[in-house]
């Protein structure tokens, strides 16, 4: 649930959702690869209820940002360039029974 509405926020804000669980052969992967303008996003998503110990983003550690640079580079790869701007952005959704979703963008993280 956390990704469809990370993929609708994104769409929302503007971006354009390219492909969503995005797989590498080498075993990366990408929850959502969107663009905003010219730049590519390489986003994971992190959904957690409300209450929850700790923050979605303390979620994606060294390991997680591997598989997500696995999933990029491949992505580049069948691009045929690295030479257009790109990022790795976590957004955090988080669910309170009742209530609209919360949905918090981290540009950049690693």
């Amino acid at each position: 649930m956390g990704e469809k509405i990370a993929r609708a926020w994104l769409r929302a804000n503007g971006a354009k959702v390219l492909y969503r669980n995005f797989k590498a052969p080498g075993g990366g992967e990408v929850d959502i690869v969107a663009r905003e303008g010219r730049q590519l996003l390489f986003t994971e998503v992190k959904t957690r209820r409300a209450g929850g110990v700790g923050r979605p983003l303390d979620a994606v550690d060294k390991d997680k940002h591997r598989l997500i640079e696995r999933g990029a580079n491949e992505w580049l790869r069948l691009l045929g360039t690295r030479e257009i701007p790109w990022r790795f952005d976590v957004i955090e959704v988080i669910l309170t029974d009742g209530e609209k979703p919360y949905v918090h963008r981290v540009e950049n993280v690693f």
